[in-house]
């Protein structure tokens, strides 16, 4: 069996999977099942967005606060210095989750509180998001336009900052009301000024614990067992787990960077491994194909 004949962008150079007979199967169960059994859960920075533009890295939510005029320099400073000490450690695949998880809640507890200080206001964050380089990646507008048409729930889960990235998909014109986002929010005074950051933080490795908190808010989806999950990091892979009964489960992973070093271990925990690819080629094909009634 050959996925790629059934979906012909699968037989691109930048995809890799570690074994097509069961992408198959899951992409034959879930269009058996019917999209209204289907719900797709998705990271958002450099998942949704595009890792890259032109050879320059694309901002994530939090950077676009970083590089804004809403922060000082000495702000900014710090905050470059933190992401130096421990971006190395997220992506260092010789470590473990258990050995990366307090550096990373230590990494973005201090990014918050730098932000916290910066007394930022809430009506500074559109003009923030608009001068920044953030774009959601080729093809974004006929995703989200195609699961909204389809009454697809799209849920975001990211340990971005979720007041900056629904402006991002506000501005490109794609917040549609099947999306749902699971995000660290700001906290606003009755003057607009942010004043600290609404519950518990979120960070890359427990996107399950949020999904499994959040079922009750999620209940609609109890009859969507079949999930298209997207992400761009080996946390990213539990944020189906809080989905009730789940049947099938396709997991599309996009590889960013440090491809060679993180291959194996990303083709080990996704179905589909996308290399360097800044297109949503392959999950359009992928919801095409699963669209039976066309």
């Amino acid at each position: 069996m050959d996925p790629c004949k059934v979906i012909p962008a699968l037989g691109s150079t930048s995809v890799c999977m570690r074994d097509p007979q069961r992408v198959e199967e899951l992409l034959h169960g879930m269009q058996k099942a019917g999209l209204n059994t289907i719900q797709v859960i998705s990271d958002f920075d450099m998942t949704l967005t595009r890792f890259a533009h032109n050879g320059k890295r694309c901002p994530t939510s939090h950077n676009i606060l970083e590089i804004s005029q809403i922060i000082s320099d000495e702000c900014k400073q710090k905050l470059k210095d933190l992401l130096n000490k421990y971006y190395p450690i997220e992506i260092d695949s010789s470590r473990t989750i258990e050995e990366k998880l307090p550096l990373m809640v230590e990494w973005w507890t201090r990014a918050h509180e730098l932000m916290v200080q910066q007394k930022i206001r809430k009506d500074q964050l559109a003009l923030a998001v608009q001068e920044s380089d953030a774009m959601l990646r080729d093809g974004y507008q006929q995703f989200f336009d195609c699961l909204h048409q389809q009454s697809v729930p799209l849920l975001i889960f990211s340990a971005g900052l979720g007041d900056v990235l629904e402006e991002v998909i506000r501005q490109a014109g794609v917040f549609h009301p099947n999306v749902k986002v699971f995000s660290n929010y700001m906290d606003f005074d009755e003057t607009g000024v942010m004043t600290a950051f609404k519950g518990e933080l979120i960070h890359i490795y427990n996107k399950r614990e949020g999904a499994l908190l959040n079922t009750g808010h999620f209940e609609e989806l109890r009859s969507r067992p079949n999930v298209v999950l997207l992400g761009d990091s080996l946390g990213d892979l539990t944020m189906a787990d809080g989905v009730q009964d789940v049947e099938n489960v396709l997991k599309i992973g996009f590889l960013n960077d440090k491809v060679d070093e993180r291959l194996q271990s990303y083709l080990n925990s996704y179905d589909i491994v996308l290399l360097k690819d800044e297109t949503m080629e392959v999950p359009n094909a992928i919801l095409d194909f699963l669209i039976v009634d066309k």
